[in-house]
């Protein structure tokens, strides 16, 4: 009985006394040196257990256990206390974010520790500060890629035999990484597959998807090697909150759109996410998984607490691809050939990634060439982005919904009057319709001829959006007759696993 209430008079005092702030000590007791700073506490707090009305025994023995316990609190702590090995930690963490490319020459700043910055571009946002452009000289430097010079466009024209594409000529495909490493293979006459993707997240496609299938299709052609396509509807159902139902049905109309630029079916495999992995490339995910720390997967994609573990474990499902043993179908027995990915360069982190890993795990690291961003309507302080119809021109525009697009929302570098316009001439450098016109019309002459007037003021602003909407009418009405020819059979054809015994031939 005695021992109870011993206990109980103890529990009272310690949870009366804990209620008790260190901002009723007097300041002089709080930075006293540690060898007193006890005695110094314990008297501070006396008129405060004092008002407890304790009995003398209890008064010593809580008073006893309270100097015990504050000289554990000031004692040096040893260097395997929890908190010493905490700090440890956190200081191997930090230095795993900043070399986690090490020897790649692939180390970026880690995006969960970079200062404000004036431009972001990761695989969810694309955007400049205050309205700027992006600057991709910059950008070559922060990803540590290199930019595609003259050398590499003639190179290619040399081995294939063919004119180099209108996006290699104009710089859309602006960087890469050992693209020239894939060249040296084909010379010597190793093979190499494509692999491009696209994440369905709405219904029809707008210009700026087309681009890297419109490049892709050049090079299967041109190299004649075959493709993988991935559809991320996985992606997408936890990035765009979709249901699994409709990221799978956004995924079978976007495989129309694909098809209908033309790829080669006896060269190309589609799939999507939910409907293929598993098996080796499921095994090729695990791997990959268990190579990347999750401080790294934050230093490279910025992920914070609020981010679920699908976002987080998503980037080995766009990595595996990357692999030919993700393909058992298509590259069985066939000596690890090496894999190129053209893609926009907002989707290099996945790649700098996957490069890192894949030496550990027997692969070629993947090469990348990577385009610029196909800007919004509205000018180029972004990307065109499917979820402002306003900004982008849909393959599924009419006619007359693509010309009134480009009448009233394409920026205009040309001068409010005509008459300013024949003085001054146009600002080319941030006129959309100019930028447009460099990506989607064919003939070089044609496009020097329309800049040089339009700069020298010869051209107004209605001329050039004019021949723009001609451009691109054409362009988006050839898409559409094709897109009509194409089937659910001809998607099923597509993204049925099978051999592709000619995909070399």
């Amino acid at each position: 009985m005695t021992r109870q209430r011993h206990e109980h008079d103890m529990t009272y005092f310690e949870s009366n006394l804990h209620d008790t702030s260190m901002a009723d000590v007097p300041i002089s007791a709080q930075n006293q040196n540690p060898k007193t700073q006890s005695t110094s506490s314990a008297l501070a707090f006396l008129p405060h257990i004092a008002l407890l009305r304790l009995r003398p025994w209890q008064l010593v023995l809580c008073l006893d256990s309270y100097l015990a316990a504050d000289r554990e609190l000031t004692r040096p702590l040893p260097l395997t206390s929890p908190s010493i090995k905490l700090k440890h930690e956190r200081n191997r963490e930090r230095q795993e974010r900043t070399a986690m490319a090490a020897g790649d020459g692939e180390v970026a700043v880690p995006a969960a520790e970079k200062p404000e910055e004036d431009q972001v571009v990761n695989p969810w946002e694309v955007s400049a500060k205050e309205g700027g452009k992006i600057d991709y000289d910059k950008l070559i430097v922060q990803f540590g890629c290199q930019r595609l010079d003259q050398s590499i466009i003639d190179r290619v024209h040399r081995l294939t035999s063919r004119p180099p594409h209108v996006f290699l000529r104009r710089g859309v495909f602006f960087a890469h990484r050992d693209f020239n490493e894939i060249l040296d293979a084909y010379e010597r006459g190793e093979k190499f597959y494509l692999y491009t993707g696209r994440g369905p997240s709405s219904e029809a496609l707008h210009l700026g998807h087309l681009i890297p299938f419109m490049f892709t299709k050049y090079l299967q052609d041109a190299f004649k090697v075959p493709l993988v396509i991935q559809l991320t509807d996985d992606e997408k159902c936890m990035w765009k909150n979709l249901s699994v139902e409709e990221s799978k049905r956004l995924a079978r109309e976007n495989a129309k759109d694909i098809i209908a630029c033309g790829f080669d079916i006896s060269r190309t495999f589609i799939f999507s996410d939910f409907n293929y992995v598993g098996g080796t490339f499921y095994e090729n995910m695990v791997k990959i998984d268990k190579c990347v720390t999750y401080n790294k997967v934050v230093g490279i994609f910025g992920f914070t607490g609020e981010d679920h573990i699908g976002k987080i474990s998503f980037p080995a499902v766009q990595a595996a691809p990357s692999f030919p043993t993700s393909f058992p179908h298509l590259f069985s027995g066939k000596e690890n050939p090496r894999c190129l990915i053209p893609c926009a360069i907002d989707q290099d982190p996945y790649f700098r990634m996957t490069r890192d890993v894949a030496p550990r795990l027997g692969y070629h690291k993947p090469a990348l060439i990577e385009s610029l961003f196909f800007p919004a309507l509205q000018g180029e302080t972004g990307k065109m982005s499917a979820s402002d119809p306003n900004s982008a021109i849909y393959v599924t525009d009419s006619g007359k919904i693509l010309k009134n697009k480009i009448n009233k929302y394409a920026f205009s570098g040309g001068q409010d009057t005509i008459e300013k316009q024949r003085q001054y001439g146009a600002n080319l450098e941030v006129d959309i319709s100019i930028k447009y016109l460099g990506f989607f019309l064919e003939d070089d002459a044609e496009l020097e001829h329309i800049r040089r007037e339009y700069g020298a003021g010869r051209m107004l602003t209605g001329d050039v959006k004019k021949r723009l909407g001609e451009v691109l009418t054409e362009l988006v009405e050839r898409h559409q007759r094709a897109r009509a020819t194409v089937t659910e059979e001809m998607v099923d054809a597509f993204m049925a696993v099978r051999p592709l015994p000619n995909m070399f031939n």
